[in-house]
């Protein structure tokens, strides 16, 4: 059996490779080779631009696959590539999508369930607005290479199934979003967020998608279908804040701020990655009916996720980088910002 990964570097990419391996698949990504990787030496790799359909098509084309999961496809432009490049050459098309698909439509709430999916569209903000833009984008983006998906199964039984995910955490999370929080506990200051209600965080843990994704590739479930994963619980960011302190061990400590202050500053959303305006939240049920899924609870994979973060060294993240801002204008004193 033969497995292609489109991608597979980044976050949930490695541990999709070695569940697969585990399974005695022949394994390759395809990917442009920049992301440095400790996949296996086993593990086949085709090098080229996806966004560009002939760099796909030379490094691809007259291949077939069994299971091809792609984990860095964001257009209708790529899905209508990939629908001619691969049609009746693979078994299983397995398309990581997003949550973010819900969140430019108009009159839903949530947590949002794949009925909520069709419907009108929100009309696009400003440019000028440019994070507001750029998420309405992505989402769009992502809805019309789900529309291309869609039309490719339903006209020529393309074996597609769509995964919408809302933020993924996980070991290997290269936005090191729990970590950034986590950082911030350990030494000992405090997190600042912005004033006011925040979103609730109903996220997923990395190693429930790749269950989601055996599920799918062991049965034959799911072809043309669309499924949310996402854990059970709905969290406040408090909430959240407070569990992530008692398992590291320190004490919470929040400085509340207006949102504009803190984006005046530049210091969103490092300082708090969880208080973005553009965070979904995902009902589960359909992908527990159909799928049998079964997810972790946040406290498990927080407990697993600190865990090891103390066992490994300490890495300096991007994100930690305006720290010191960070405790200036929370009003600690600059001797102590300067030691921290």
């Amino acid at each position: 059996m033969r497995a292609l990964i489109i991608g597979g570097t980044r976050n949930l990419g490695p541990s999709i490779v070695q569940a697969l391996l585990k399974l005695k698949y022949q394994v390759a990504v395809f990917n442009r080779g920049q992301t440095p990787d400790d996949l296996p030496e086993e593990v086949e790799r085709f090098r080229g631009d996806r966004t560009d359909p002939v760099q796909l098509k030379t490094a691809l084309g007259g291949r077939d696959f069994d299971v091809i999961i792609d984990t860095t496809l964001y257009t209708g432009a790529e899905a209508e590539a990939a629908v001619e490049l691969f049609s009746n050459r693979v078994g299983r098309y397995i398309f990581l999508s997003t949550g973010q698909v819900y969140l430019v439509r108009t009159g839903v709430e949530r947590p949002f369930k794949e009925e909520d999916y069709t419907g009108a569209v929100m009309p696009s903000p400003p440019k000028s607005d440019e994070s507001d833009y750029n998420n309405w984008l992505y989402g769009f983006d992502k809805r019309q290479a789900e529309d291309v998906f869609t039309r490719a199964w339903q006209e020529r039984q393309f074996p597609v199934t769509s995964l919408r995910l809302p933020m993924v955490n996980s070991e290997r999370d290269h936005y090191d979003r729990i970590y950034g929080y986590f950082l911030r506990l350990q030494d000992g200051g405090p997190v600042l967020v912005p004033a006011g209600p925040s979103l609730p965080v109903r996220h997923v843990y990395g190693e429930d998608v790749v269950q989601a994704i055996l599920t799918l590739i062991s049965t034959d479930k799911g072809k043309g279908a669309a499924y949310n994963i996402a854990q059970d619980e709905t969290f406040s960011l408090e909430e959240f804040l407070q569990m992530l302190a008692g398992m590291a061990q320190q004490p919470l400590k929040l400085v509340s701020l207006p949102r504009e202050t803190l984006d005046r500053a530049g210091l969103l959303p490092e300082c708090s990655p969880f208080s973005g305006l553009w965070m979904s939240s995902l009902d589960n049920a359909h992908s527990k009916a159909e799928l049998g899924m079964k997810y972790t609870s946040m406290a498990a994979y927080l407990e697993k996720l600190v865990r090891h973060f103390l066992a490994t060294s300490a890495r300096q993240i991007s994100g930690y980088a305006q720290r010191r801002s960070e405790l200036l204008l929370a009003g600690v004193t600059q001797a102590r910002a300067m030691n921290l």
